[in-house]
């Protein structure tokens, strides 16, 4: 495989590496939201949510449209979600095995 392969791949998992940008994918498994939305249930600031929509954006994570000053936000690629069901599914065994660790002690 290329370099490029390598660099585009890692732009994926980096833009997926930061908790705002998590919960942003979260509200957005349920479908397409406006940044006009989505800053006030986040607590943060408009600029700050669009960096972030704006970085997965560019991943190829996102896909955006304007509608009038609204900007609407879609999961472009719904595969990434089994990229976070994954991540789920491992937290799950990792508090598994802490809690049987707990039990047995």
């Amino acid at each position: 495989m290329s370099t490029r392969y390598y660099e585009k791949k890692a732009a994926i998992l980096k833009a997926l590496a930061q908790p705002t940008r998590l919960r942003i994918l979260d509200m957005l498994k349920e479908g397409e939201r406006c940044v006009c939305e989505m800053y006030p249930e986040l607590g943060q600031e408009q600029p700050n949510i669009s960096k972030h929509l704006n970085l997965m954006k560019q991943a190829g994570i996102l896909d955006s449209r304007k509608e009038g000053l609204r900007v609407i936000y879609w999961i472009k690629n719904p595969e990434v979600l089994e990229i976070l069901r994954h991540a789920e599914e491992i937290l799950r065994k990792e508090a598994h095995e802490a809690y049987k660790a707990v039990q047995v002690a």
